[in-house]
């Protein structure tokens, strides 16, 4: 259950949000899917003390893809993917078995922001000069808040974009986690398979 304080920090940076997709309960990690929190920990206490969400963004099936969209961290059946987009970076917890997955992409490190909508989900790519994350977003999420979310990355964007060590941008139980390199064969985590629908990948836009 959600305390006080957290409850009340969330409904601040709600309220000074430049977005309605900024609200309280999914900050404080009051609002997921049958009643149930979305991620481990509330997405507030990831922020930094000073830091602030512009745009919220999130999807229950499907996570974030690293360098590839069928390289998906994806979250537990039981919990979500909450992408927060703050003054400086995009932060992207997944909720996973027994700890929640975060991504972080700084936005002076990001070479292009763009975003493509489909049938199943949206997308939110985010690419360095190393990689790629693919962000998969709820396909009822309206398109305006997409291109707001673009805009919002490249205004803070630099001419020439940060080169980021990866690996230590994506956490596992508070540890970087060492991300598989093209060509590896090793077969993949858990937290990396393809996500499946029915049988099948569903890595595809529907573009």
């Amino acid at each position: 259950m959600t305390d006080r304080a957290t409850y009340d920090r969330a409904e601040t940076l709600a309220e000074i949000a430049p977005s309605d997709s900024v609200t309280a309960p999914l900050l404080s990690g009051a609002d997921g899917r049958f009643a149930t929190p979305p991620l481990h920990e509330p997405p507030v206490s990831y922020l930094e003390p000073a830091e602030s969400p512009a745009y919220v963004l999130s999807n229950a099936k499907r996570g974030v893809g690293l360098g590839s969209k069928r390289n998906t961290v994806a979250p537990n059946r039981a919990y979500e993917t909450v992408i927060l987009v703050t003054g400086r970076r995009t932060l992207c917890l997944v909720g996973q078995g027994s700890t929640d997955r975060v991504i972080e992409v700084p936005h002076e490190s990001i070479a292009e922001a763009s975003y493509k909508t489909g049938f199943r989900a949206h997308r939110l790519a985010l690419k360095t000069p190393q990689n790629i994350y693919h962000c998969w977003v709820n396909r009822k999420t309206d398109e305006d808040v997409l291109a707001a979310v673009r805009a919002f990355i490249e205004d803070r964007q630099q001419e020439i974009p940060e080169e980021m060590d990866s690996d230590s941008r994506v956490h596992y139980r508070g540890l970087p986690m060492q991300q598989q390199s093209e060509g590896d064969d090793s077969p993949a985590s858990d937290e990396e398979q393809t996500v499946m629908y029915r049988g099948l990948p569903v890595d595809d836009d529907s573009e």
